[in-house]
């Protein structure tokens, strides 16, 4: 299967989405339509039966003909049927299992700067929302068409047989519902769109109110004014897609209605019986057929509907599937070594305003460059470079003499290890989670890079030990699951080593053995720290004050203290946070170049 890689026609997602189990489709179909037609034997033969006992010539070996056949029909009728079902859902089974499978692949290729600017509600909704959506239509949906087509195919042709002429007036209510369906169908499409804006809208303001709850107690105030405007925005919307379906579906209804095609058939019926051109008898197959016709007509409505959803579904996987995944290198290189060098790099987003400019250092082996600036400089994004998060819009980054591009996920991950702001842990166990980057890393192993990340002690006391399962048998604080993301990285082994402020929401008594842990698992790798807090870095080799996405200042923190510029004022003023913070987003009056 291409899914991956070839691109689809705009008007054809469900087409491209289900193109490996069409030939199953279409069996499953023919089947609930053979089924379809077969069941509708035994109301001609109730016809046909009672015909046969009217008439002069009946004999019990006829009528047991008769009903032996209808029997028999009925019978296998429901034999095709489940046949179908059966078809359909394995269908079902094999695409939706594939999809995920599929999606989840390919996700694992995106960049990973890509899902920090996603709601994680959007990749769900493709995911699992999606995915069941698709599961009612291939499930459903083609053996449903399939029942209706057999149904009707073979009714209007066993009433053609009987009188075209009674057929023909039996039939007249049809085609003003396939009018009024087809007015339901274009109101419903008008406004689909909207709706499914609305219903993303309103899932994405759903996870920010329960997220921000708390806050919203804390502050005495129990509404929140994205939530309601999301709540009213789909109301809205609901109404304008209901309105005029449920109008023009009403209308359809009752013109296919049993009672209101029976009327026809049995007003139609007495005129051609008073003119001589029918008998009462040959009436009995319409009475008993035409209004069979009623319920599956009534289907293609739902069906209908149905399908408008899996198309909007199928577009937005298929969105999700075509996804820019990182380049990776046809031939990939090696690093002859582990310096790191950073020569004229440049990112933006998309077309805004670059975030980063003209940034040039290095990263000698087994030394620690320590990279300080206001929020909003660019540190974080630096880093997620390094890590290769995004690619950079100008320039490059290289390990080992290697351009980063060039190099396989695999090795630049087993070079590189990383510690960020923002842990994020499996449901999974203890066990599992430390050995994420080494399925197969041993129980020592294991316990070995725990303690150096000083959590050992701490899983020890824990009911089940390793075998607890995060946020289910243990429920850890923030400084414990960094501690468990250090161990996590310390079990790789990396050369290289980047820290994004990894102490910025711990207590502190967690930044003690936070900041412990650390200094174990840097000692001599070569480290990239991103800090808030001069007094942290005082002894790295090298200091980067960056500020508006270029470096203002750069050496050793006494290099920096003797050039008497802004790294200085910013250590004399004591508070370094704050002072980063009010120094560097305010322009003074003569910066500095090139700030």
């Amino acid at each position: 299967m291409t899914h991956d890689h070839a691109p689809a026609h705009p008007s054809r997602p469900l087409s491209t989405l289900l193109a490996p189990i069409r030939g199953q489709l279409i069996a499953a179909a023919l089947l609930a339509a053979l089924g379809a037609a077969l069941s509708l034997v035994p109301l001609a033969g109730v016809a046909a039966l009672g015909a046969n006992l009217l008439s002069e010539q009946a004999s019990p070996w006829s009528s047991g003909a008769i009903i032996a056949v209808s029997v028999a029909c009925l019978f296998a009728s429901g034999v095709f049927s489940v046949l179908a079902e059966l078809l359909a859902h394995l269908a079902d089974n094999r695409i939706t299992g594939h999809l995920r499978l599929a999606l989840a692949r390919h996700l694992m290729q995106v960049p990973l700067g890509w899902f920090g600017g996603r709601s994680s509600s959007a990749v769900k909704r493709a995911l699992q929302d999606d995915i069941g959506t698709l599961h009612s239509l291939v499930a459903h949906f083609f053996t449903t068409l399939g029942r209706v087509l057999g149904a009707v195919t073979a009714a209007v042709g066993y009433l053609m047989l009987m009188d075209w002429r009674l057929a023909l007036l039996a039939l007249l209510p049809f085609p003003g519902f396939v009018l009024f369906l087809r007015r339901a169908m274009a109101a419903s499409a008008q406004h689909m769109g909207p709706l499914g804006e609305r219903i993303a809208e309103l899932e994405n303001a759903v996870v920010e109110f329960v997220n921000g709850m708390p806050v919203l107690k804390a502050f005495g105030n129990r509404h929140d004014p994205r939530y309601q405007r999301a709540v009213s925005g789909f109301a809205h919307a609901f109404d304008q897609f209901t309105r005029p379906l449920v109008v023009a579906m009403a209308k359809a209804n009752a013109l296919i209605a049993p009672a209101t095609v029976l009327g026809v058939v049995l007003i139609g019926a007495v005129l051609m019986v008073a003119l001589g051109w029918m008998t009462p008898l040959q009436v009995l197959p319409f009475v008993l057929v035409t209004p069979g016709l009623c319920a599956p007509l009534l289907l293609l409505h739902a069906i209908t509907h149905d399908l408008h959803n899996a198309v909007a579904a199928a577009q937005r996987v298929l969105d999700l599937l075509h996804t820019p995944v990182l380049a990776q290198p046809v031939r990939a290189q090696h690093p002859r070594d582990n310096e790191l060098r950073v020569e004229g790099l440049g990112f933006a987003y998309d077309a805004q305003k670059p975030i980063l400019s003209g940034i040039d250092f290095t990263l000698q082996p087994g030394t620690t460059t320590a990279v300080v600036g206001p929020s909003g400089s660019g540190k974080s994004t630096l880093a997620r470079l390094l890590l290769r998060f995004h690619d950079p819009s100008q320039g490059r980054i290289t390990l080992g003499g290697v351009d980063v591009r060039h190099i396989d996920s695999a090795t630049l991950y087993g070079r590189i290890g990383f510690v960020l702001q923002d842990v994020r842990l499996l449901r999974a166990s203890i066990r599992d989670n430390i050995a994420l980057g080494r399925p197969d890393a041993s129980q020592a192993d294991i316990e070995a890079a725990a303690q150096v990340a000083n959590i050992h002690q701490r899983i020890l006391q824990l009911p089940r030990g390793y075998d607890a399962v995060i946020d289910d048998d243990a429920v850890l604080s923030g400084g414990e699951r960094q501690r468990l993301s250090i161990a996590r990285a310390v079990l790789i082994d990396p050369p290289l080593l980047v820290l994004d402020e990894p102490t910025a929401a711990v207590d502190a008594e967690g930044e003690v053995a936070l900041q412990e842990a650390l200094a174990r698992f840097a000692k001599g790798r070569s480290v990239l720290v991103i800090a808030h807090r001069l007094d942290t870095v005082m002894h790295a080799e090298q200091i980067l004050l960056l500020e508006r996405g270029v470096i203002c200042e750069r050496g050793s923190h006494a290099e920096l203290l003797a050039a008497h510029g802004r790294y200085a004022r910013l250590w004399a003023l004591g508070d370094y946070a704050s002072a980063l913070e009010h120094d560097c987003q305010q322009p003074p009056a003569q910066a500095p170049a090139p700030c």
